[in-house]
C-alpha cells in the first residue's frame, strides 16, 4: 500500500513536467530603423544557427500582421526586412528555431539568425540576427546585427529596440482557451 501511495504522489510531481509544453503562433517583424544610422559589425559566423532547429516547411504559417507592416511601409520611417509567421510548442525549456530570408550561399543567407524562446511567467525572448551583404562570389562582406533580449507577454505585440534595427514579436498561445466575453448588463 506504501508503494502505491508513493507512486501516485511521483506521478503528481513528474506528470505536470511533461505535458508543460503547448502549441503557440510566432510571428516575427524585423524591421531597420531609417532614421538611425547602421552600424556595421564583424561578418556573420558560419555557424549563425549553431545547431538551432531549422523551421519545416510544415510549421510554416501565413502571417496575420500584414496591417503593422504596411503602416510601418507607409511611414516611411521603417524598412521591413523581413516577416515570418510559424507555430511551435513552447515550454520551461528553452526552444532555439533557425531563421533565415534570401537565397543560400555557402550556407550563409541575405538575412539569418536565430530565436531562443523560454516560457515562464512571461516569454523569455533571444533574438541575434544578422543582415549580410554578400558579394558576387557569394562571400559575406559585411553585416548589421540585433542581439536583443527580452520578457514579452504573450497575445500582445512586443517591440524589441535595437538601435537602428528593431523586432516586434507576437507570440500567441493555440491550446489556452480564448478570453470570456464580458457580459453586456452586469446583475445587481
Amino acid at each position: 500500500m506504501r508503494l502505491f501511495r508513493s507512486l501516485t504522489l511521483l506521478l503528481t510531481l513528474v506528470a505536470p513536467l511533461a505535458f508543460a509544453d503547448d502549441l503557440y503562433q510566432v510571428e516575427m517583424i524585423l524591421v531597420r530603423q531609417n532614421a538611425e544610422p547602421a552600424i556595421v559589425s564583424r561578418a556573420a559566423p558560419e555557424d549563425w544557427d549553431a545547431g538551432a532547429q531549422r523551421l519545416g516547411a510544415d510549421s510554416q504559417r501565413t502571417p496575420a500582421l500584414g496591417n503593422v507592416v504596411e503602416k510601418l511601409t507607409a511611414s516611411g520611417q521603417y524598412t521591413v526586412l523581413m516577416h515570418k509567421a510559424w507555430q511551435q510548442t513552447l515550454g520551461e525549456q528553452g526552444r532555439k528555431v533557425a531563421i533565415s530570408d534570401g537565397a543560400e550561399q555557402f550556407g550563409q543567407f541575405p538575412i539569418e539568425g536565430t530565436l531562443e524562446l523560454k516560457l515562464g511567467r512571461f516569454t523569455d525572448v533571444d533574438a541575434d540576427f544578422w543582415i549580410n551583404q554578400i558579394d558576387a562570389n557569394g562571400l559575406v562582406t559585411a553585416s548589421e546585427r540585433l542581439k536583443q533580449q527580452s520578457h514579452t507577454k504573450n497575445g500582445q505585440l512586443n517591440f524589441l529596440d535595437n538601435g537602428h534595427l528593431g523586432l516586434l514579436i507576437k507570440i500567441t498561445s493555440l491550446t489556452a482557451p480564448a478570453p470570456r466575453q464580458a457580459p453586456e448588463v452586469i446583475p445587481d
